[in-house]
């Protein structure tokens, strides 16, 4: 038996199959099939054509199936394949085929599609990928298995994204990207100061913020590393508890640090 929320709108065209959950306000569209044991939340969109497998998980306010987002588009009947066991989460999108892409997209099975992430039409996505949140693809892609397109990753139109390739977030994707390869735009973030602004908003005295930019001026504008920064700031202002709490957190850090 499937549970269907009396306030859900399911159309009389769909196909539901056994243990299907669909939640309050949750929309079926016409031409939809749901798989065995695949659940919609509350408020979440399947437009059709479309058909997806089994233990497929529909996230609320996720739009899947939803109408190309293409100038050509002009209501043609184009569809959406999706395999097994998928995961949509809150506010991802995937539309339909294109007739000049073919009239289908295709979504394969175990891929994790992240909050706001964005699989455009005519894609291809193969099984078990990972779209990070806000990852994103024009239309005409194609992503093989295994492979991760990072957060907020905008991919041109009609690239590849080989199997087990990683993308770094925010990493913009104009060419294919190769098998087993680990693909990221070049990270450039720097640290130009205090705070001093936002230290003032919160109170901090003019004492306090000038011993925390002299410590800074030694972290970042001496010709000393790290580790001898680090000490000076002791030896000449280890009766600020700021510059001792600084101290403390890039003696902790082990993920590098930002200079």
């Amino acid at each position: 038996m499937s549970e269907i929320d009396a306030r859900a709108d399911v159309s009389p065209s769909s196909r539901i199959g056994s243990g299907v959950k669909i939640g309050a306000f949750a929309v079926v569209g016409v031409e939809v099939e749901l798989g065995d044991g695949c659940v919609l939340d509350h408020h979440a969109v399947v437009q059709g054509p479309a058909r997806l497998g089994r233990g497929n998980h529909v996230y609320p306010f996720s739009v899947i199936g939803g109408d190309p987002q293409d100038l050509t588009y002009k209501g043609e009947r184009v569809s959406l394949e999706i395999g097994d066991a998928n995961e949509f989460h809150e506010f991802s999108t995937v539309n339909r085929g294109t007739v000049k892409g073919g009239g289908v997209t295709r979504i394969g099975s175990h891929n994790l599609i992240m909050s706001y992430a964005h699989i455009g039409h005519d894609c291809s996505v193969g099984d078990h990928t990972i779209f990070v949140n806000g990852g994103t693809l024009a239309g005409h892609v194609t992503v093989e298995d295994y492979a991760t397109v990072g957060a907020f990753c905008p991919v041109q139109q009609f690239c590849r994204i080989g199997r087990h390739s990683y993308i770094g977030a925010h990493t913009v994707i104009t060419q294919d990207v190769p098998p087993f390869s680990k693909v990221v735009s070049p990270r450039d973030s720097r640290c130009y100061g205090v705070n001093a602004i936002g230290l003032e908003r919160q109170g901090f005295s003019p004492e306090r913020i000038e011993s925390i930019e002299k410590a800074y001026r030694l972290l970042l504008r001496s010709k000393l590393n790290t580790s001898q920064a680090l000490e000076k700031m002791r030896e000449t202002l280890g009766g600020s508890e700021d510059v001792l709490t600084l101290i403390r957190f890039i003696e902790s850090a082990e993920h590098g640090l930002i200079k």
